[in-house]
């Protein structure tokens, strides 16, 4: 394992800003139907360390957030040995595994309190943050909900 503090670069052959011919009207052959292709990548649905935009430069800062954090896990080995990155590591699972909030709290799209403690990201607001892609869901009850998730 290295220590590297700037991700490897891995630029890609081409990028256009024009759209795809799949995300065409089929009445105007010259306008993106966004209606059909939609906005973007979903956030709830895109994992953290893929960009959710089609723009080298999203990816490229996705990258290093990951390449950052192999370098502070490498350090913690070498510094303290194998159990330290393995603590956390396992800390980290439980809570992101072991958390449960209802959808009319943000649900678990959100990271909580204490994955963010974990990570060290309590003290960053992003845009994620605040506008979270839920602002038009369906709202259900806490009731309905833990109905649901008991089964009853």
């Amino acid at each position: 394992m290295s220590l590297r503090i700037v991700p490897e670069s891995n630029p890609s052959s081409s990028f256009t800003h024009q759209p795809s011919r799949a995300h065409v009207a089929p009445s105007a052959p010259g306008l993106h139907d966004t209606l059909r292709a939609g906005v973007g990548a979903n956030p709830l649905t895109t994992p953290a360390t893929q960009a959710i935009s089609a723009h080298p430069l999203e990816a490229r800062l996705k990258q290093w957030e990951a390449t950052r954090e192999q370098l502070k896990m490498e350090t913690l080995r070498r510094t303290y040995g194998i159990a330290e990155p393995v603590r956390r590591g396992m800390e980290l699972k439980i809570t992101r595994e072991g958390t449960w909030k209802p959808l009319c709290l943000g649900g678990n799209s959100t990271p909580s309190i204490h994955e963010e403690i974990l990570t060290g990201r309590d003290g960053i607001i992003e845009w994620e943050d605040v506008f979270t892609g839920e602002e038009n869901g369906a709202n259900i009850s806490v009731h309905e909900e833990i109905e649901r998730k008991v089964k009853m």
